[in-house]
């Protein structure tokens, strides 16, 4: 790949000077924020996490390693490829690359001694780029994961969803059913990209940062895997901080600042890395995380679209079709199982955009939504068993209809944990 780089010289009484570069044809923009006046000062790519991200986001860090003598160089992330449904870990390092290569270009930075900092989806994407090249010196990762992204993702949801009061089959269907079924339909790429191979090739040093109280990186677990896969390693657990090392009083929180000794620790590992590796033990876990498994054959992403279909269209035949016989139990299935399709829809919705916090109150490790689309699913199968006598009986194409929809619906129910406890 071809990086072109284009660098505008600063003023000698400027800290911060403007910076571009490219790769594959995308331009980026970013600001090198240094000490006025430095000579051979080592160099930090800042490399960024997960979702749109301006360099502004990271500034106050920049500063903070700037006022150590560090030349850091923060950059616009790109969004050009880059989104919920496609997204290249490859590609995001060869930007770092391409960072790395602009800030080696400025005469008051040694070409020898810069490297790149990654933070969370930047501590899978940090190491690729120093695995591609000598240039880069070291590597600084915050929150980073031993693990693939999926296996972090199920855990980070079972957490917030724990926090939450809940438990039991929500939890289950979130963590696992529903995350399979949106890797499976392409909705969470690089879900399977496995950090561990990249960083047993690594020959730079690495300082590895976490927050013991972390509840987006399972910590201990990534401690454990740096310490046995790093060559030239030095990891350090920080006790009341959280995924970013903001202060935290149980994970979730973002008090003011970071955590103590974080900034000065970058600071001074950057100047001198260590040639002899050290490691704090691993902080505690309430829980390991456990692989997401590939779809089996029973249950790919177009199948569950073409049950979603059938299901709605069997359960609102029968009030629609005005010919045979009416009967009270194929009505009561009608409707409920009508309502459970839809609002399990909707459930599912909310829990991916708000990690369901938009559920409501949580009674017996339920929220409401999820209890009551039980109790619909409950009716729906003893409306089935009704509606199947009454069939018998009639034995007409618009019970015959939605029959076929109730039996269909106990599997389904049954996969996404409407009838599970």
């Amino acid at each position: 790949m071809i990086l072109a780089v284009t660098a505008l010289a600063p003023p000698a009484s400027a800290a911060d000077s403007e910076v571009t570069f490219t790769n594959g044809g995308v331009t980026l923009h970013g600001t090198v924020v240094a000490p006025p006046g430095g000579t051979k000062l080592p160099g930090l790519v800042l490399v960024h996490g997960s979702g749109t991200h301006s360099r502004e986001d990271y500034r106050d860090q920049a500063e903070a390693f700037a006022r150590q003598g560090i030349a850091t160089l923060i950059y616009d992330k790109r969004t050009e490829g880059y989104s919920q449904f496609e997204r290249s870990y490859s590609t995001l390092a060869d930007d770092a690359l391409a960072a790395v290569e602009a800030l080696r270009k400025r005469p008051d930075v040694d070409p020898a001694r810069v490297g790149v900092w990654g933070l969370s989806e930047g501590g899978w994407v940090a190491p690729l780029a120093a695995s591609r090249s000598a240039d880069v010196a070291f590597v600084v990762t915050l929150g980073a994961n031993g693990v693939e992204p999926s296996r972090q993702q199920a855990w980070a949801i079972e957490n917030q969803l724990r926090r939450l009061g809940m438990d039991g089959s929500i939890v289950r269907m979130a963590s696992s059913a529903m995350l399979r079924q949106l890797i499976g339909g392409g909705v969470f790429p690089e879900a399977r990209y496995d950090p561990v191979p990249v960083l047993k090739s690594l020959r730079q040093p690495v300082l590895g940062l976490w927050g013991a109280k972390d509840v987006l990186t399972p910590p201990g677990e990534a401690v454990r895997i740096f310490q046995e896969s790093v060559a030239r390693h030095t990891l350090r657990v920080f006790p009341d901080a959280q995924h970013q090392l903001r202060r935290t009083t149980d994970g979730f929180d973002k008090l003011p600042g970071y955590a103590p000794g974080y900034l000065e620790l970058v600071g001074s590992w950057v100047q001198h890395p260590p040639t002899v590796s050290s490691a704090d033990a691993p902080p505690a876990q309430d829980r390991p995380s456990a692989a997401v498994t590939p779809l089996s054959w029973y249950e790919p992403t177009w199948l569950q679209l073409a049950v979603l279909v059938l299901l709605l269209v069997a359960f609102a035949w029968y009030p629609l079709a005005r010919r045979g016989p009416a009967a009270k139990a194929a009505r009561w299935l009608s409707a409920t199982g009508l309502l459970a399709v839809l609002g399990f829809l909707a459930v599912d919705v909310v829990i991916q955009v708000s990690m369901g916090k938009g559920l409501g109150p949580v009674v017996a490790g339920r929220p409401l939504p999820w209890l009551a689309l039980q109790l619909l699913s409950l009716g729906a199968v003893a409306a089935t068993i009704g509606t199947a006598v009454a069939w018998w009986r009639h034995r007409t194409p618009r019970l015959g209809v939605l029959l076929a929809g109730g039996v269909v619906f106990v599997p389904w129910a049954l996969y996404w944990g409407l009838l599970g406890i």
